[in-house]
């Protein structure tokens, strides 16, 4: 058989293209094989099918979005079924939903066609000058607030334990999240920062959450509002699991209201709260 370096330069031309047609070809069927096996999968009807990784090890979850997303259907009191695994949306993320055959992605996207669907509404209450303010508080967590989770997990700390312990990942998978995770905060402007620069800006954005929050149950005042979802979820996992950084114990020490509000929502939507969490990875949870 002849080599490569035996092959003229026209016949190096079709053998590379044979190849590539055999790559794609390969990856197609690949894709169509997964895509059938994911579109024979029967899920119960009119129950939302809530896609997300593992359990975290002390909150049901180590991504503030699903915390985020599960917190709201359990406040809505909409049925739904959760499905753990590492099959990311269409957009590339967890979490996501299916309702009916329907996938929907990102997790404001999924609360709005949950709202539409189910008239659910927890904003009525709010005037609109307090619904801007929600949404400023939410876009403050989850634009800027998560963006220095990431940079103390992925970049300052670098202890990637918790992730390979938690999501049962391999090292390789880890580091490429990662990568994908850095390229988010550089896209957003954070990258540059020194660790001294982060943490001034993060104690800042834990500092204006306490200070609006104040002694009110939950963010706007006595009764949760949508926003609280997104809230929670962001300061949920700071204040339980983010060890390995040395912010562990932050909010528990600088920020006692911001605590009292995550045991809060924690008691009023999470009573099986333990059985949602894997104990530090000392047991499976079993819910």
């Amino acid at each position: 058989m002849a080599t490569f370096n035996g092959l003229d330069s026209s016949q190096k031309v079709l053998y590379v293209a044979g190849g590539a047609v055999v790559a794609i070809v390969t990856i197609v069927g690949l894709r169509k094989l997964c895509f059938k096996k994911l579109k024979a999968k029967k899920y119960p009807r009119d129950t939302v099918i809530l896609h997300q990784p593992g359990r975290g090890p002390y909150a049901p979850s180590l991504s503030p979005f699903a915390l985020k997303l599960e917190t709201y259907l359990r406040m809505a009191k909409i049925p739904y079924q959760n499905v753990h695994g590492m099959k990311p949306s269409s957009k590339g993320k967890f979490p996501w939903i299916e309702y009916n055959g329907l996938a929907v992605a990102d997790t404001s996207l999924c609360i709005q066609f949950l709202n539409q669907k189910f008239g659910v509404d927890f904003n009525g209450s709010l005037i609109p000058a307090e619904r801007g303010v929600a949404q400023a508080m939410q876009v403050m967590v989850e634009e800027q607030l998560f963006l220095f989770h990431v940079l103390f997990r992925w970049k300052f700390e670098n202890d990637k334990s918790l992730t390979l312990k938690t999501a049962k990942v391999g090292r390789l998978t880890a580091w490429m999240a990662g990568k994908i995770f850095m390229r988010q905060v550089t896209s957003a402007g954070f990258g540059q920062h020194t660790e001294e620069e982060i943490n001034e800006m993060f104690r800042k954005d834990l500092q204006s959450l306490s200070d609006f929050i104040g002694t009110k149950k939950f963010l706007m005042g006595d009764e949760p509002c949508e926003t609280d979802c997104a809230v929670f979820g962001q300061v949920a996992v700071i204040y339980w699991q983010f060890y390995g950084t040395r912010h562990a114990t932050i909010i528990k020490d600088k920020y006692p209201n911001l605590a009292s509000y995550c045991e809060r929502m924690k008691d009023t939507f999470w009573p099986d709260w333990d059985e949602c969490h894997t104990h530090g990875g000392t047991r499976e949870a079993v819910k």
